[in-house]
């Protein structure tokens, strides 16, 4: 996740079940980076590695962004081509595929190590490592789960998801574990992506709640919003258990054991959570999307389930 997603990510803590990298933990240690793109992101990775006593060579296509980092240490390039040459290890943390595509047009990649942490999608990851392995390089796509301030301290949680080459991901484990954790998933160059992606997706959907919860309370004088804002993060957090409910439930196939709250019963629900939204001069539009996905399971006659059902809506195709 790079700078156009960065900003609204508040923390993500590296789930406790699959341990995160550290540069003391890793066995190969290299000591100089190129870095190309000096947003919030890729500035907070160059100081991070600049404090941890790496050589850094850095390149933007604003060249004065460089200007503070140089004073702090590093060299600026004049080119990508220049910084592509300069090490071994190349970093790329750049808007999109596109413009990564467009600032390594024309360098020379042979035998160069390409870590590419942008922000894309899984095919393009995938589209990125061919095209890398068709000019001599090995590949690594990076998901950023950090935003800037957590980068370069530790006890912050942020890591990056890693996919690719493992043997590049090996080779530098130490220099890719000093700006935050890493966590390499798959030889499939597009699943960092798609971890990265899907764990955002949550996050939105979560925001989604919170926009319109807000937006029903925030209009009665009667209620403090600072009252009113710890039982709501209360409420979430008691509601977390789910996601282990779920995914067990999708591995199991039985979606109708252990249910507090079949469909049946949260669907007949639904004309309260929208009327209240009509009542509050509210639009109930981030709801309904998914109170019709709902519906439409509750009449394929699964009333007994859940919602783990939903799933299978959005994936018609797959084996659920």
């Amino acid at each position: 996740m790079t700078d156009n997603l960065s900003a609204t990510l508040s923390s993500s803590p590296a789930p406790a079940s699959s341990p995160v990298s550290s540069p003391a933990s890793s066995p190969s240690f290299s000591r100089s980076v190129s870095l190309l793109g000096l947003g919030a992101m890729g500035t907070a990775f160059a100081r991070a590695w600049l404090a941890a006593g790496y050589s850094v060579t850095v390149w933007n296509r604003t060249p004065g962004r460089a200007d503070t980092l140089v004073a702090e240490g590093a060299t600026a390039a004049t080119s990508a081509a220049e910084a592509v040459a300069a090490n071994a290890l190349v970093v790329t943390c750049l808007l999109d595929d596109a413009s990564v595509g467009a600032a390594l047009e024309g360098t020379d990649l042979t035998g160069k190590d390409l870590v590419d942490v942008t922000t894309g999608t899984p095919a393009q990851a995938r589209a990125r490592g061919e095209w890398a392995a068709a000019r001599g390089a090995r590949f690594l796509s990076g998901g950023i789960m950090a935003i800037p301030p957590m980068v370069g301290v530790p006890e912050a949680g942020g890591y990056v998801f890693y996919s690719g080459s493992h043997e590049l991901f090996e080779t530098h484990r130490a220099a890719l574990a000093v700006p935050v954790g890493t966590r390499y998933v798959s030889a499939n160059a597009g699943h960092a992506a798609l971890q990265d992606v899907a764990l955002l997706s949550g996050m939105y959907g979560m925001l989604a709640g919170i926009t319109h919860a807000f937006a029903l309370v925030r209009g009665e004088a009667e209620i403090s919003l600072k009252e009113f804002t710890p039982l709501l993060t209360d409420w979430l957090m008691s509601m977390s258990p789910t996601v282990e409910q779920v995914a067990g439930q999708l591995a199991s196939g039985d979606y109708e054991s252990d249910i507090v709250s079949n469909l049946a019963m949260q669907v007949a629900g639904v004309g309260t959570f929208v009327g209240t939204a009509h009542e509050q001069g509210v639009s109930p539009e981030l709801l309904t999307p998914y109170f019709d996905l709902m519906k439409r399971r509750l009449e394929g006659g699964h009333g007994a389930e859940g919602v783990t059902g939903l799933v299978d809506l959005l994936t018609p195709d797959s084996d659920g």
